[in-house]
């Protein structure tokens, strides 16, 4: 393997640990730790920060979290309940249906805990009166060939579910409802984690309609006509009910993108993060990395060689064709065509999570030589690309990364190091 990929590794997983969710939780919680407690929530971390929560809370704990098939993890009292992802499944219905009826008749004097992280709005399909959840799988499939960024497809799943957008949060009202979250969005906004069970987003109807009309999505008349009727809107953050409720991000791109950085420095590198929120179609994001990612090799700027170039965010991919693949590998399988010929570059691109779209790797390692590995093993690469299937592209150069599920998500890892 190229010296430079295990560093690139070492940085990942530097990445990976400063979100741990175990540590992150921990540190969070408050020192009076011995009330009762409901716990609910979802994501590829929940479970763990479930058994965490069980392991230092000191008083009585009961509960439910959701989490993707693989990501179960043994609790005393709380039921992990595993469901699919990206599209849900009947599991995830019998999961949010749960979690409403555990926090449903609280009082005044109850706390809730809500334990949110990256991938917990397919985990909990809750349809409106009026919607199936085959209304919901229909829409979550449109959203992720849609290129839609983050942000519009919450706008539009808190408009069609009883539970996102808040509304778990109302369902536990008069409790005290402590959120805590594990940001895998761009801005680290705890509304667009998940979707935001148990935080309120922005409720606009028109926002969602607008969304729908820009990204030219193809709904089941069902989802449009709810939605445009303004049937059962997402709660405003203003309404009395949300005055109880606290919520705190403990975990980040930003924090594990300088924890990548600070591993880059060990290695006699220097270090520049240029963003923790990038959006943007995955290939163009790549083009633009390489750019940059020559102009240093070439003329020594606008960071001194030898560097590296940390970013995250989350990316998007408009589906042309149903290749396999994921939004990391054809960010990187675009950036491996543009340095193509040029010497001492090496990238890694990679989600946090452990999986890169549907496949079981991470990510990939890309350097100035995969394209001609590629060609070599009788494929296009740039065909590959036209047909959103990077996959099969870094499978042919050999360079796939696979990690398993991490436990944690804070979205796309990308490390491009120059010498």
């Amino acid at each position: 393997m190229n010296d430079d990929f295990l560093i690139l590794e070492e940085m990942f997983r530097a990445a990976v640990d400063a979100a741990d969710p175990a540590r992150a939780l921990s540190r969070h919680l408050p020192k009076k730790r011995d009330r009762s407690c409901v716990v609910v929530g979802a994501g590829k971390a929940s479970a763990i920060m479930a058994r965490e929560l069980e392991r230092i809370w000191t008083g009585p704990v009961s509960g439910a979290v959701a989490v993707p098939y693989g990501n179960g993890q043994q609790c005393r009292h709380i039921e992990v309940m595993e469901a699919a992802h990206p599209v849900p499944d009947a599991n995830g219905l019998r999961a949010a249906k749960r979690m409403v009826d555990l926090v449903s008749g609280l009082g005044s004097d109850d706390l809730v805990i809500s334990l949110i992280s990256g991938g917990g709005s397919s985990l909990l399909p809750l349809p409106p009166e009026g919607l199936t959840l085959e209304d919901e799988q229909e829409l979550n499939r449109a959203l992720l060939a849609s290129g839609a960024p983050i942000s519009a497809m919450n706008a539009i799943r808190r408009q069609v579910s009883a539970i996102k957008g808040g509304r778990l949060a109302l369902a536990a009202g008069p409790a005290r409802v402590v959120t805590y979250v594990i940001s895998d969005v761009p801005d680290d906004n705890p509304a667009d984690v998940a979707s935001g069970p148990t935080v309120p987003g922005r409720p606009v109807p028109g926002d969602a309609l607008e969304f729908i009309k820009r990204y030219g999505l193809s709904l089941p008349e069902s989802v449009t006509g709810h939605i445009g009727k303004g049937n059962s809107p997402a709660p405003h953050a203003d309404d009395p009910a949300f005055a109880r409720m606290e919520v705190c991000v403990i975990a980040s791109a930003a924090a594990s993108l300088e924890s990548a950085a600070s591993a880059a420095v060990r290695h006699g590198l220097n270090a520049a993060i240029l963003s923790s929120a990038i959006e943007g179609e995955a290939r163009e994001v790549g083009r633009v990395m390489a750019a940059i990612a020559k102009e240093i090799a070439s003329f020594n700027r606008p960071f001194e060689r030898p560097v590296a170039l940390l970013s995250g965010g989350e990316t998007t991919v408009t589906l042309k064709s149903p290749g396999k693949g994921g939004r990391n590998t054809e960010f990187l399988l675009s950036l491996a065509q543009e340095i193509e010929g040029c010497t001492g570059i090496a990238a890694l691109a990679a989600d946090t999570d452990g999986i890169d779209g549907t496949e079981s790797n991470a990510g990939a390692f890309a350097d100035t030589h995969t394209t001609r590995v590629i060609s070599g093993r009788g494929l296009d690469s740039a065909d590959l690309l036209e047909r959103n299937d990077s996959y099969l592209a870094f499978k042919a150069a050999g360079t796939l990364f696979e990690t398993g599920p991490t436990g944690t998500n804070v979205n796309d890892f990308r490390a491009i190091i120059v010498r």
